[in-house]
């Protein structure tokens, strides 16, 4: 027989969260998880199909923008 742990009920009643506070539990949770749980998660399909999207455009007209070498010269001689 299978054993499944029952998830023990919060110290706290989530429902009486403001939503900021919500957004804020959900940011940590997020965040507790580790690169490898992240890059596990699977893709939607509007998900997959923007990164296509990017990455036709990335092919065919090549990176867009400056190094960031040269984000930071222009950084350094805005601030002397």
């Amino acid at each position: 027989m299978a054993y499944f742990p029952v998830m023990a009920r919060p110290a706290f009643d989530i429902a009486k969260l403001s939503t900021e506070e919500r957004l804020r539990l959900i940011e940590e949770l997020w965040e507790s998880l580790g690169p490898d749980e992240r890059n596990a998660l699977p893709l939607t399909a509007e998900q997959q199909e923007e990164l296509d999207r990017r990455l036709d455009l990335l092919e065919r007209d090549g990176p867009v923008g400056i190094s960031s070498e040269d984000l930071f010269d222009r950084i350094r001689k805005r601030s002397s």
